[in-house]
């Protein structure tokens, strides 16, 4: 796995971290949760941010929100005791179809080269 997507795998499993901190945190009224909800989220915001120098963003945006969602909802059904229905998890495999399919048809910029910024007409 090249480094952008490794960088990326590692937002969206901080992401998992905040959205349980978030439950933990109870609406942030708890400080030391609320502190490792909130550094989570900045470092995985940053992640994010690091891989999108490779990565196109609408794949990248993609996968981190569906990492996130899915590792929400399997700690959701097995840590914070959520129920689990067959429509539920057939639409949980689909997400895991859908990461898995960007990974394999996204485009990704050579190793230590950024994608240039897009061109401005208006040469601001």
């Amino acid at each position: 796995m090249s480094r952008p997507w490794l960088l990326l795998v590692l937002a969206g499993l901080l992401e998992v971290c905040w959205a349980i901190g978030l439950k933990k945190s109870e609406g942030f009224s708890r400080p030391l949760a609320s502190a490792a909800t909130l550094a989570a989220m900045a470092l995985s915001m940053w992640l994010l941010a690091a891989a999108t120098r490779a990565l196109p963003i609408g794949t990248a945006y993609a996968v981190w929100v569906g990492i996130g969602a899915l590792g929400a909802a399997v700690l959701g059904v097995l840590v914070l005791g959520e129920p689990l229905s067959g429509p539920r998890a057939l639409f949980l495999g689909l997400l895991v179809v859908s990461i898995v399919g960007l990974k394999l048809t996204s485009p990704e910029a050579p190793a230590g080269i950024a994608r240039p910024a897009p061109h401005d007409p208006g040469g601001r």
